[in-house]
């Protein structure tokens, strides 16, 4: 599963590391991300998304009907 947020476009942020003697590595930061399964009820079907938390509180908020719309408008598959 890919670590990028359907809805929000959320990605890894990348960085370093720096320990006690100030050695840099490499790291990186994924965003909490959740396959949700939601009901689409104008299709009378199930849509399963690849979302982050943020991207769960925006569809609660706006409503899935909307946030399909968005995904289509951009140009999404669902």
């Amino acid at each position: 599963m890919s670590a990028i947020c359907q809805v929000t476009g959320r990605k890894p942020g990348f960085g370093k590391s720096v320990s006690h003697s100030h050695k840099r590595t490499n790291r990186r930061w994924n965003p909490n991300i959740q396959r949700k399964t939601y009901y689409l009820p104008s299709e009378d079907r199930r849509i399963t998304l690849t979302v982050s938390t943020k991207g769960i509180k925006t569809i609660d908020r706006d409503g899935i009907e909307a946030v399909v719309a968005r995904l289509r408008a951009r140009g999404e598959k669902i």
